[in-house]
């Protein structure tokens, strides 16, 4: 079967999955756990909405991994809020696998270490982040001293590290721990395909942003997962070749005062996906 044609199939069994749960409930439909790979979200896709609906929508989605994004828990909070924030991200059967996307823009320690104490209190594994050349040197001693990973999050050509290739040339020598998170949609904006970037990171890939784009690089193109022309089936064959066991988080970047309906035909896209690779 050509790519095409698989493509199309696809995408025309995510259109009929979302049309069969009219009421857009997809918990008992979808796993987090399809062919192995723990399929979660980024908090940011739910941004116009408070951390009560975000929880909520999340949960109609049939998703158990959550990725914090700011909007959702301040960085403000005190550890009383945080810790009650934590709370009801778990009470709902949520899996904390990261927060962020946080930027380390100020050259200050104690900026740093607010947000690794932050993301202690609020049991995030991970940071996805945005540090700068001058920073991101200097994050390793707070990765050891509160054994929470990092994943530099690529932004485009505008950024700091446009693709993920670009911050592994400061992180090659760095803590393990140190890592890159892969958003295809900002690294095809690089001018880089997604599948170099994932071959080139390796083992230092330690989380995924997955979206679509009509026009490849075009990031104004943005649109649900499935009706683009990045490789989303290629590129979850390559992440099972070389093992990889992190989150792959849809960031939902479009119709952000109505996602729900966007995101959840990402998600049946995806979960055909991974039904072919199971099978």
């Amino acid at each position: 079967m050509s790519s095409i044609s698989r493509r199309s199939l696809l995408g025309a069994s995510a259109a009929s999955s979302v049309a069969a749960f009219s009421g857009l409930d997809l918990g008992a439909a979808t796993s987090g756990d399809d062919a192995g790979f723990k399929l979660g979200v980024a908090s940011y896709s739910l941004r116009k909405f408070s951390r009560a609906e975000a929880i909520k929508m999340i949960q109609r989605l049939g998703l158990k991994y959550v990725n914090i994004k700011s909007y959702h828990l301040p960085l403000d909070s005190t550890p009383d809020q945080i810790r009650e924030a934590r709370k009801e991200f778990e009470d709902a059967g949520l899996t904390i696998v990261g927060g962020g996307n946080m930027d380390f823009h100020k050259d200050d320690e104690a900026d740093i270490r607010h947000k690794f104490e932050y993301a202690r209190l609020a049991g995030m594994p991970l940071l996805v982040c945005a540090p700068t050349k001058i920073t991101l040197p200097k994050l390793p001693k707070f990765v050891e001293e509160y054994n929470i990973k990092i994943a530099v999050h690529n932004h485009g050509p505008k950024d700091n590290f446009p693709a993920p290739q670009d911050a592994l040339k400061i992180l090659q020598d760095m803590d393990p721990r140190c890592g890159v998170c892969v958003d295809v949609g900002h690294t095809a904006e690089a001018g880089v395909k997604p599948l170099d970037a994932i071959r080139a990171s390796g083992s230092r890939m330690l989380d995924v942003h997955i979206k679509d784009m009509r026009v490849f690089g075009d990031v104004n193109s943005l649109c649900d997962v499935g009706d683009g022309v990045l490789p989303i089936a290629d590129i979850f064959h390559e992440l099972r070749k070389m093992g990889y066991t992190a989150s792959v988080n849809l960031e939902y970047e479009i119709n952000e005062d109505d996602p729900f309906l966007g995101m959840a035909r990402s998600y049946a896209y995806m979960h055909g996906v991974l039904a072919g690779l199971k099978g």
